[in-house]
């Protein structure tokens, strides 16, 4: 899918804010930029689950997308304190392959889906249409 093509389908998240979560920032501008294409708004970006933690409880997004493998804290252990404090936090997982173990546990600890790197930006928008079907803009 080009992202002419993806565009097209703005109106699936509009008015949605997301947080954008990974240690790389050539991983970050990809993900943010499959956001945007969709019509999101990408309202902040952390480089560690403690980052992703302090600023997940500052601006409330609709969905948090974040690499499980980070320095500092990884991804599972900061989904979990997301999840320890809201119940409703929206996580999408990105991984690379062969951390299938890692993904099944993020989806026991209330991961919504996961993305695998290396990701096409038509699959990736695919799992995160799928997850905002589940939730309200603004929650």
């Amino acid at each position: 899918m080009q992202p002419e093509e993806i565009n097209k389908e703005k109106d699936v998240s509009v008015k949605y804010r997301f947080l954008v979560v990974d240690d790389s920032i050539f991983a970050r501008k990809n993900i943010a930029k499959v956001v945007e294409m969709m019509g999101g708004v990408v309202e902040g970006e952390a480089t560690t689950g403690r980052e992703a933690i302090d600023l997940y409880f500052k601006i409330k997004p609709d969905v948090v997308i974040m690499d499980i493998s980070m320095p500092e804290m990884e991804g599972l252990e900061a989904l979990a304190k997301i999840r320890e404090k809201d119940k409703n936090a929206n996580v999408i997982i990105i991984s690379s392959l062969g951390y299938q173990e890692l993904v099944k546990k993020a989806l026991s600890l209330g991961a919504k889906h996961f993305i695998s790197k290396p990701f096409q930006s038509d699959k990736a928008a695919e799992i995160i249409k799928f997850v905002l079907k589940e939730i309200k803009p603004g929650r």
